[in-house]
């Protein structure tokens, strides 16, 4: 615990007039252990307190500040390992970790070394009993705990410890988060147990933050597995857990970015089979059709052919492989999710988390639940008295809680509804800006349509407002979490988390919504065009290019996707650089060179699962427009887990461990994410891709079977001479004058016909097959995921086998204890006990029978 220099001034004042400066600075140190709380945390729990000076009774090389070094005893540890139930070994693991697999040499390149994969044995452990220590497997007391485990319970006596005098009801001075914020200690941490680049000089210390930055943190590791349980052993259940899940999701994202390749590579090599593309493509078609203005005024007519690039770049993410694909990936969320149970599960019963609740365990109740809730009341199950927040109180601030999401969740709709604005007016000056693609002089008009730099600079504006509301409502949720005063940890963490995530889902999905579902299905026609909030305005809303809206869905989820994660890996590789490499041992201490590390905060997993579940939302909620986001998901994972990984081990303090059996409230957001993932994919496949018209064309309308003529059949006919001038162009190119008829994107009788402009029977037939489709895709895609979710056990038979066994074992060993003490205790009053003419030796053996 390091106090500030303000505090050190002050106290040094008052002793002005000591002349040695050796004794002015232990006067100083005691008056800080007497005025600081350190005597207080002994009086009350038994923590012994130490001032740590470097070297010989120096100052810090800084002449400024000051540590206190907080060590618990055995019987402090003790104590509070029974009360907060801490499994500990009691017998060796006569269970064999499992059999040999074939082929199990294939694997060795990615293994690391066994000492360094299982750094502790195996053991069958129990809750720790204070009175049944002789049951335990205690060798040496100053190592039963493990360090993670200590300084879990020194953190958790210092965040209750009381510093109010006695007979004042002070409650809010209690516990050292409170003397953190105020200024009392400037920082409160564990301590690495060695430099992180060079083994501790003292050969007992295990150094395992040196195996963890040489096997682990380095990026050339990448190609090899995570030692978990070390991980585990030093930074604690909640840390390893996360880089567990990490791992997990990382590995299984190959098989899906495999896919997405070949998705892909189809898509490309199919260039040839596209006859649509062609006939866009070909002057002698393509380039006789004469196309309706995209906007009023500011847009000419235009040649069909002047989309001939991006209907190209559309087959490569639209084609017959997309669907095979998005079926792929539904069915991949599934075994995703299911074999992570199972992986879970075997890590629950690995690190001894399989009888953990946490929502049973009282103890995690928040130090600020406990201080700012002045009512008590009586607990019915422990029959004690709680802290507890009236049922007003607690309404009023879900009220102001719930008002403060709903108002930023509607700042991000106008921000939406501002950049869909931009879009629609934005287009108006590319058009007149780039008229004619396909004009000469126009040399970036052949590689940049209207419709491509709308596209791009509405995504990249998109994502600035995402990353500036993100920095501004991470603050928000924040405060209104602590304002609901959550009584647990883990409540505290739940509750952030789903205020988190629906703002971040409405923040960066909302825009590839609108896309997919909404752009291009309120046009109208010539004539009778819809417009953005109805006869209000002069913008009227967006067509999509007659390749298709995919394509621009695809360039908004690269953008977005590839941006946050591009930007967040710089972020945390412009960390601020430490020092602490340069400083030798010898003479800056050990507490020294942690001091200028960075903390790591209680919600910095957060932040990391954040990013994750985001970056799950993309590749599966709309995969089918972009088959390459699982590969760059991928490439992004295998550096994020080593970025990671060097980041606790270099340049983050070492955090006080925590238990978790789970990730948490991720795996409901996670479920609820793989559901909705199958509801969007059916959408696009049906609405934004062109597919549904193409089967449509080529199974009822063709005539020779094929899809030649499909662009024309696409595309309705309208007579120029009936636009309302209001709509028509101001400028007219020469090459359209003989034209009296101009082509859109729809499916309408002709002009002259009886039902002019009107649907025609085609557009009913794609109608249906597109909600035939959904019905039918939908329902197959839920029927295998939960065949398969019902087919692929939670827990794996051989861990529910070896958890059944160890509880059989303990049972019998205990028993057996319990005996053998009895035993023990009986044979103890034979000895003690004066001879009696009422009990005899006979009774004696009765009452032993009777207690075994």
């Amino acid at each position: 615990i390091i106090i500030p220099n303000t505090i050190i001034h002050t106290f040094s004042e008052t002793f002005a007039h000591m002349s040695n400066q050796e004794s002015k600075r232990e006067r100083v140190c005691d008056l800080l252990n007497a005025l600081v709380t350190p005597k207080e945390i002994s009086k009350i729990v038994g923590v012994s307190i130490k001032t740590v000076y470097n070297g010989k009774k120096r100052m810090t090389m800084n002449q400024k500040t000051y540590f206190l070094k907080i060590h618990a005893p055995w019987d402090v540890l003790a104590t509070y390992a029974d009360v907060l139930k801490i499994k500990v070994p009691f017998k060796a693991s006569d269970i064999p970790h499992g059999q040999d697999v074939p082929l199990e040499w294939l694997s060795h390149p990615f293994r690391l070394p066994e000492h360094i994969m299982r750094p502790v044995p195996d053991y069958f452990t129990y809750p720790f009993d204070k009175g049944k220590t002789d049951f335990f497997l205690i060798n040496d007391k100053d190592t039963f705990f493990p360090p993670s485990t200590r300084n879990r319970i020194v953190f958790y006596i210092l965040a209750r410890c009381p510093y109010y005098k006695e007979g004042r009801n002070d409650r809010e001075k209690t516990g050292i988060k409170r003397l953190l914020s105020n200024g009392t200690y400037t920082a409160a941490f564990p301590l690495h147990d060695c430099r992180y680049w060079k083994r501790a000089r003292n050969a007992e210390c295990e150094s395992e933050r040196y195996n963890l930055y040489k096997h682990w943190a380095r990026f050339l590791c990448f190609y090899k597995e995570q030692p978990l349980n070390l991980i585990r052993k030093y930074y604690g259940e909640k840390i390893g857990i996360y880089f567990a899940w990490l791992g997990f999701y990382t590995e299984m994202l190959f098989f899906a970015a495999v896919m997405g390749l070949i998705c892909f590579t189809y898509g490309a090599l199919s260039y040839d089979d596209n006859i649509s593309s062609k006939e866009i493509c070909n002057d002698s078609i393509g380039g006789t059709i004469l196309m309706c203005p995209l906007c009023d005024k500011k847009c000419p007519f235009w040649k069909l052919n002047s989309t001939c690039l991006s209907s190209w770049q559309s087959h490569l993410f639209d084609n017959e492989g997309t669907v095979f694909f998005a079926i792929f990936m539904g069915i991949w969320v599934t075994l995703f999710l299911e074999f992570w149970k199972r992986r879970q599960a075997r890590l629950e019963y690995e690190w001894d988390l399989v009888d953990f609740e946490e929502e049973q365990q009282q103890l995690q109740i928040r130090p600020e639940f406990e201080i700012r809730c002045t009512n008590r009341r009586l607990n019915k199950i422990t029959q004690e008295m709680e802290p507890y927040l009236p049922i007003t109180s607690k309404c009023a601030r879900f009220c102001l809680s719930g008002a403060t999401v709903l108002f930023w969740v509607c700042l991000i709709v106008a921000c939406i509804i501002g950049v869909i604005a931009y879009r629609l007016a934005v287009y108006a000056a590319f058009a007149s800006i780039i008229k004619d693609p396909m004009r000469k002089i126009q040399v970036v008009g052949r590689f940049i349509t209207p419709q491509l730099a709308t596209s791009v600079t509405a995504s990249c504006i998109n994502f600035v407002i995402i990353m500036i509301l993100n920095f501004f409502y991470e603050k928000v949720a924040v405060w209104i979490t602590d304002m609901e005063i959550p009584k647990t940890h883990l409540e505290y963490e739940n509750r952030l988390t789903m205020k988190m995530f629906l703002f971040q889902f409405v923040n960066y999905y909302s825009s590839c919504f609108y896309l997919a579902f909404f752009k291009g299905k309120f046009v109208g026609y010539p004539g009778e065009y819809s417009y953005m909030f109805g006869g209000l305005s002069k913008l009227r809303n967006e067509e999509c290019d007659p390749g298709g809206c995919l394509i621009e869905l695809s360039t908004q989820l690269v953008i977005v996707m590839a941006g946050k994660q591009l930007w967040g890996n710089i972020q945390e590789a412009l960390l601020p650089g430490r020092k602490g490499r340069h400083h030798p041992e010898n003479h800056y201490s050990r507490w020294e060179q942690d001091n200028v590390l960075l903390n790591f905060s209680q919600l910095g997993l957060f932040y990391e699962y954040l990013e994750m579940v985001i970056q799950f939302g993309f590749i599966t909620l709309f995969v089918a427009s972009f088959p390459l986001a699982p590969l760059l998901a991928l490439f992004n994972n295998i550096l994020e887990i080593r970025v990671d990984a060097w980041k606790f081990t270099t340049q983050f303090r070492r955090p006080v461990a925590s238990k978790a059996r789970n990730i948490g409230a991720w795996q409901e957001i996670l479920n609820a994410v793989a559901i909705l993932s199958v509801v969007t994919n059916a959408f696009i496949m049906a609405f934004t891709s062109d597919m549904i018209p193409r089967m449509v064309y080529l199974y009822a309308y063709s005539e020779k079977s094929n899809m030649r003529g499909y662009v024309n059949n696409s595309l309705s006919v309208y007579n120029i001479s009936q636009i309302p001038e209001a709509h028509m162009p101001e400028e007219h190119d020469s090459w359209m004058d003989n034209s009296t008829t101009c082509r859109y994107r729809d499916y309408r009788y002709p002009p002259g016909h009886e039902r002019e402009y009107k649907h025609t029977m085609q557009f009913w037939h794609i109608l249906a097959a597109k909600m035939a489709f959904i019905i039918i895709m939908e329902h197959v895609v839920f029927v295998v995921k939960f065949f398969v979710a019902w087919m692929i056990p939670d827990v794996p038979s051989d861990v529910k086998a070896r958890i059944k066994r160890e509880r059989y074992l303990t049972q019998e060993y205990l028993h057996n204890y319990e005996v053998e003490r009895l035993k023990l205790q009986l044979s103890a009053s034979f000895i003690t006990e004066p001879p009696s003419e009422m009990t005899s030796p006979t009774d004696k053996h009765e009452i032993l029978s009777e207690c075994l």
